[in-house]
């Protein structure tokens, strides 16, 4: 019987550990881990055609489901190009493994064919980052690093030279115990007796909620009923905190809208619930902030804290809610209601206004119908840019539709990439790919891979001939449009000659057809919208040095773009305001 070789060691122990997919594209240094995956069961090898597309599909697997995923990268060239994708997942906390295969094991350091230091280059990306220079060091590395990616959240890095790979492990093998779930986080007894005084001290209670209330809705409604507290959230907290929500008002942000903004500046005790919320402008300086997270290390780098708590939001809230004292007074609760629905009210023609007539075809409107015809369980992932305003405004959540995006990383060309690791988690689920052409024609090489495949993703493009969200920078700084504009094929067209489904939609009236017949096709399909350009508008009083990159971040207003549904959402809340 032959003995177990490095690789297939490492690929056991990957299996061991929950991964069902390697991403990568092979290469000679890789080899033997390709071929130990073609022979081992309950583990498959996903050819993509970039290995960014590897590292963000990866990404968005474990965003979707909390277990470990994994991608690789050949020697040099291979793995670096998995370097945009790690940074995406890392900064989401996605737990993923990626192997960086190395040159041969004796050249390393000598300005060999194809080398790169990946335990340099992948350190500022990872938690985790090591070479195994012998066999007997790849179980415990492989290991730690595994660890490190579940119990902290984010990306480990092993770089393995394939001659290493291939040899076989030693006579005594090990073969070691894997910790592949992490455990919940209460706060100390003194943190809720501090936390109890400040709520029940405070007249007037903010929410503000980010990704790590997932698993937390009751627990966050309870105490928001309790202490009569607006609920407001960032980007990525809109998923796991709007829905089945009377208390909502709306989300703070450059792509913000409603009251939110207006709830966290006029109370007495801002309650920062699991958002690492970057930025800071947008946060008040004059009240007391309460900051609640897992992460410690996220505590207080965003605010002036007046007390930090370490701990799990669901745990947190159970502890402190039977303990506060409840409020009687919903005024400032309905006040910001009332509030959030004067600020949604004026922005809702932004998509009704002559919608049916006008062209280029108003993007607001291809979400909104997008929104309606799309299934109640779908996840939609989202390109970066005028894809992400169009997402927060007008895709509803409902507890069981999944948004996910670069909302921390910010990359473009992530949505195709990682709506491919969706669906391989679900080949029956309805997953939608939210791209702008940019983005699209960025890793569009990876289109094929749908058709390779015959993944059902559904690729809906908003094609609008530029860089829309950074034409608006160059437009709210003073300057003119430059180097934003693309001169693109007919997509549709380019779609049905690689034998996916397509269509190009031109007219308003056109859409909902195409969007139905797309959503409900078997497999991959692709609907081309040509969208007007110049559909957002800026708030008059934005000025141009309020304007830094993506941030705005000095700045107070945010943009006006309409709203879509999220104005139907406040009245519905409205109701629950006592009439006089």
């Amino acid at each position: 019987m032959a003995k177990q070789t490095v690789a297939e060691q490492l690929v056991d122990t990957l299996v061991r550990s929950g991964v069902r997919r390697l991403y990568g594209v092979v290469g000679d240094s890789l080899n033997p881990v390709v071929d130990a995956v073609r022979r081992t069961k309950n583990i498959d090898w996903v050819q993509v055609r970039h290995e960014e597309t590897a590292a963000f599909a990866a990404g968005a697997e474990a965003q979707l489901t909390g277990v470990l995923a994994a991608c690789a990268g050949s020697c040099g060239p291979g793995n670096l190009h998995l370097i945009n994708g790690l940074y995406d997942a890392h900064r989401s906390m996605a737990p993923v493994l990626a192997l960086a295969s190395h040159i041969p094991s004796a050249e390393i350091g000598t300005s060999y064919f194809q080398e790169t230091h990946p335990e340099r280059l992948f350190v500022e990306c990872s938690h985790y980052c090591e070479l195994i220079s012998n066999r007997q060091q790849m179980p415990r590395v492989l290991q730690t690093a595994i660890q490190h990616a579940i119990g902290r959240g984010g990306v480990s890095v092993v770089a393995l030279p394939g001659d290493i790979a291939a040899q076989q492990v030693p006579e005594q093998a090990e073969e070691h115990a894997l910790v592949t779930a992490r455990p919940t986080v209460r706060p100390s007894d003194e943190q809720i007796d501090r936390l109890v005084e400040m709520v029940d001290q405070a007249r007037r209670v903010t929410l503000f909620c980010g990704h790590g209330v997932a698993g937390a809705h009751e627990e966050v409604m309870a105490f928001a009923e309790k202490v009569k507290s607006p609920v407001g959230h960032a980007l990525r907290g809109k998923e796991y905190i709007q829905y089945d929500n009377p208390y909502d008002v709306g989300m703070s942000g450059l792509l913000g809208y409603g009251a939110a903004y207006e709830a966290t500046h006029e109370c007495d005790l801002l309650m920062l619930l699991g958002t690492d919320f970057p930025y800071n402008a947008f946060l008040p300086d004059d009240v007391r902030i309460v900051q609640v997270d897992v992460r410690p290390e996220h505590l207080g780098r965003r605010s002036k804290l007046d007390l930090g708590v370490w701990g799990d939001v669901r745990e947190t809230l159970r502890c402190l809610t039977p303990r506060v004292k409840e409020k009687s007074s919903r005024r400032f609760l309905d006040r910001m209601l009332k509030k959030h629905v004067d600020a949604l009210e004026g922005k809702v023609h932004a998509y009704t206004r002559r919608v049916e007539r006008h062209t280029p075809i108003h993007p607001e409107y291809a979400a909104f119908v997008l929104d309606e015809e799309a299934s109640e369980d779908a996840v939609f992932t989202v390109d970066t840019g005028m894809c992400n305003v169009w997402a927060a405004r007008y895709l509803t959540p409902n507890g069981k539709r999944r948004v996910i995006g670069s909302f921390r990383h910010g990359s473009m060309a992530n949505a195709l990439p990682q709506a491919i690791g969706a669906q391989f988690l679900d080949r029956k689920r309805q997953v939608i790919s939210m791209s702008g052409d940019g983005g699209f024609t960025m890793l569009m090489g990876d289109f094929l891979t749908l058709v390779q495949y015959d993944l059902p993703v559904k690729v809906i493009l908003f094609n609008n001939s530029s860089l829309g969200m950074v034409e608006l920078e160059m437009m709210v700084g003073g300057l003119p449009a430059f180097g934003t504009g693309y001169r693109n094929p007919d997509f549709a067209a380019m779609a049905e000659a690689v034998g996916v489904r397509a269509s190009r939609v031109e007219k308003p009236k056109e859409l909902r057809k195409a969007l139905r017949d797309a959503l409900k096709h078997r497999g991959p399909a692709l609907v081309d919208i040509v969208t007007d350009p110049n559909a957002l508008s800026i708030p008059p009083k934005i000025k141009a040095e309020m304007v830094t990159g993506f941030a705005l971040s000095a700045g107070k207003m945010v943009l006006d773009g309409g709203v879509g549904r999220m104005a139907q959402l406040a009245r519905s809340n409205l109701r629950n305001v006592p009439r006089p």
